[in-house]
């Protein structure tokens, strides 16, 4: 089958979406299937088994006037450009939208020149350019991780000013992308709880939705029991600029245990780290936390395999592949039990919950485990082997197929 996903962030260090589209595209590569990649940026890691064709754009919402040089400042005044800086310059975030827009441009081209595809994979963008794709005539389907609704709340939440606020307010574009999902043929969620929050943020017709579980690279995420642990060592993986990861509390809680634990603290995101470093000084713990960055996923799995325990305090997460990839490398994890983490970590001794927002009770569960090192032992070997049935790229690979094939059935179906 001839595929062709869409990204309007292809890098891993973007986050989930990015991840996904590197290790889902190497294992359906691997079952025979042929992929064209179109992604804006930042751009994917090599990916051999695709043909990635690079979607540009000038990052207008990360850029002031004063880093255009004149040749860059030329390139505004095309319209798709234009609009974009336009729009960023009050609080808009269009992204998704130019993505899209030259995307369906871009797709137009491969078309007119003899390209074909049986079918198109948008990877969360759900810009207005996948609507008028149908018109090539090709099955549309959506990958759905999270409704944005999820991180407007949380960062309102989190924010202190009007202006932030105000900021929060017009950064997502929320009815864009309910127009736009609704005219997705099937969507794929990655957890039960992911998929009931899609379709009721969406309003979608509940026959569209199909979950199918994310997955960790069990060649890179495994026990290393010859790599020892440091002595009250946590680790947190994620972007803490995203206010729904729930870094706030995390940081609340470290500044209540004793001064022997300490934090690693991966994130690949954005270098300036505003919200993290603000943190680190209200609560006087810059001292005890390290910042690591752009890590490989051998050298991330080695981070895993040396911290005691695992802090996954996020407010919500379609699926939570931290959590999977410490508990692959059978590190115990205290997480909340937000969105479908309940689902990843399980109940049967494969780790602790709390609830979100709760910083007492984050503290007083990560200290509970620290202090007990045979119960870390125990519960670290059961997560290990409950990732490995359950939580893998080829298994998503294989079931993501199934509705692949499903699409198509109801293609021809229709004629």
């Amino acid at each position: 089958m001839k595929i062709c996903f869409l990204s309007y962030r292809g890098n891993m260090y973007s986050g989930g979406q990015g991840i996904y589209l590197y290790y889902l595209t190497r294992e359906l590569a691997r079952r025979g299937h042929k992929i064209t990649v179109l992604s804006g940026p930042p751009y994917p890691w090599e990916m051999p088994w695709a043909n990635v064709i690079r979607i540009t754009n000038h990052r207008y919402y990360a850029r002031g006037l004063a880093n255009y040089d004149p040749a860059s400042l030329l390139k505004t005044f095309s319209p798709i450009n234009f609009f974009e800086f336009v729009s960023t310059r009050l609080w808009f975030f269009p992204e998704m939208l130019t993505y899209s827009l030259r995307a369906f441009l871009k797709l137009g081209e491969l078309f007119r020149n003899g390209e074909s595809f049986d079918l198109i994979h948008d990877n969360q963008c759900l810009g207005y350019g996948q609507v008028l794709l149908k018109g090539f005539g090709v099955p549309v389907m959506a990958s759905i991780h999270h409704p944005l609704d999820m991180d407007r709340g949380a960062d309102f939440v989190q924010s202190h000013t009007f202006i932030e606020r105000a900021r929060r307010v017009a950064f997502y574009p929320f009815i864009m992308q309910k127009v736009v999902a609704q005219q997705m043929e099937l969507v794929i969620s990655g957890s039960k709880d992911s998929a009931d929050a899609v379709q009721q943020a969406f309003k979608l017709d509940p026959r569209k939705m199909r979950v199918v579980y994310d997955g960790i690279d069990e060649k890179v995420f495994y026990p290393r029991p010859e790599v020892p642990r440091i002595k009250g060592r946590l680790i947190f993986v994620g972007n803490t600029e995203d206010r729904k990861k729930g870094i706030l509390y995390l940081i609340q809680a470290l500044a209540m245990l004793p001064d022997w634990v300490t934090l690693t603290v991966v994130d690949g995101g954005a270098k300036w780290k505003f919200y993290l470093n603000q943190l680190m000084d209200r609560y006087q713990v810059r001292g005890r936390i390290t910042i690591r960055e752009r890590l490989s996923p051998e050298d991330l799995a080695l981070e895993y395999c040396r911290a005691e325990a695992g802090a996954v305090p996020s407010l919500y997460e379609g699926f939570g592949l931290p959590a999977a990839e410490a508990m692959a490398c059978a590190t115990p994890v205290v997480s909340t039990d937000a969105g479908a983490l309940p689902e990843v970590v399980g109940n049967n001794g494969t780790g602790i919950l709390v609830p979100p927002k709760n910083s007492a009770a984050l503290r007083d569960q990560i200290r509970y485990l620290l202090e007990r090192p045979e119960l870390r032992r125990d519960m670290g070997g059961k997560a290990a082997v409950r990732v490995k049935e359950l939580f893998t790229w080829s298994e998503c690979a294989r079931v993501t197929e199934q509705v692949y094939d499903e699409l198509m059935e109801r293609k021809h179906a229709h004629g």
